[in-house]
């Protein structure tokens, strides 16, 4: 069996997956969320970004993060991670690029909630070598995991991503809709005709040029 350890100061479930709960649930209740995808949604597009020095803001991602804040809407980071699976850098790097993110948040008096990172990919090396692991997106698993670590409404929850598996993943989760965006890969062809495909009865897609867009048209901000 594969083996997935990591420093102690770092929170790495026994599957391998960064779960970090920032804020715990406040009482019992069940609240929707907002999910995010890190690159390309809330921070730049850098190609495998492993130097925190790089690390910048999307326009007006601070001020949506503060906005769910200010009205009870925890705000849950979701970002694969298949640089790390690769081998081109680790968790300390990752560490250090979500130090650098968390404080440039801060400065505009945002608070990420929760942040999940999947490692696992089809072409990774040991132990991250995996066909299509349960976390990474398309698949739901790491809302799935953090709607059970924040007690949360996934059915009234909402995404928004660059990518199709974004919203993908969220509509497997069974989360109400998503909002597909043109920072980072949203202008990759076929990534918008593929996540408005997705759009039925039950999951709704809406697209904007980017976040600060977005949050107009997210319920949950309204």
């Amino acid at each position: 069996m594969a083996s997935f350890s990591s420093p102690p100061s770092f929170p790495i479930d026994s599957e391998g997956i960064w779960c970090e709960v920032v804020r715990p649930a406040r009482d019992k209740t069940a609240r929707p969320a907002l999910f995010l995808d890190r690159d390309g949604v809330v921070i730049e597009e850098v190609h495998y970004l492993s130097d925190p020095g790089k690390a910048r803001l999307v326009p007006g991602a601070a001020a949506i993060i503060a906005a769910a804040n200010r009205q009870g809407v925890p705000v849950v980071l979701v970002t694969n991670q298949s640089g790390i699976g690769r081998g081109y850098y680790g968790w300390d790097s990752f560490a250090a690029v979500q130090k650098a993110v968390v404080a440039l948040l801060a400065q505009a008096g945002a608070v990420l909630d929760a942040v999940y990172a999947c490692p696992f990919h089809a072409d990774g090396v040991a132990p991250f070598r995996h066909p299509d692991h349960p976390a990474r997106k398309p698949n739901p698993g790491m809302m799935m995991r953090a709607g059970r670590d924040l007690r949360l409404d996934l059915a009234r929850s909402w995404v928004v991503g660059d990518r199709a598996n974004d919203l993908d993943a969220a509509k497997r989760a069974g989360m109400r809709g998503g909002v597909h965006v043109l920072t980072g890969h949203g202008t990759d062809e076929g990534e918008r005709a593929k996540a408005q495909a997705l759009a039925d009865g039950r999951f709704m897609v809406e697209t904007a040029p980017g976040i600060a867009e977005a949050g107009g048209l997210v319920p949950l901000l309204a």
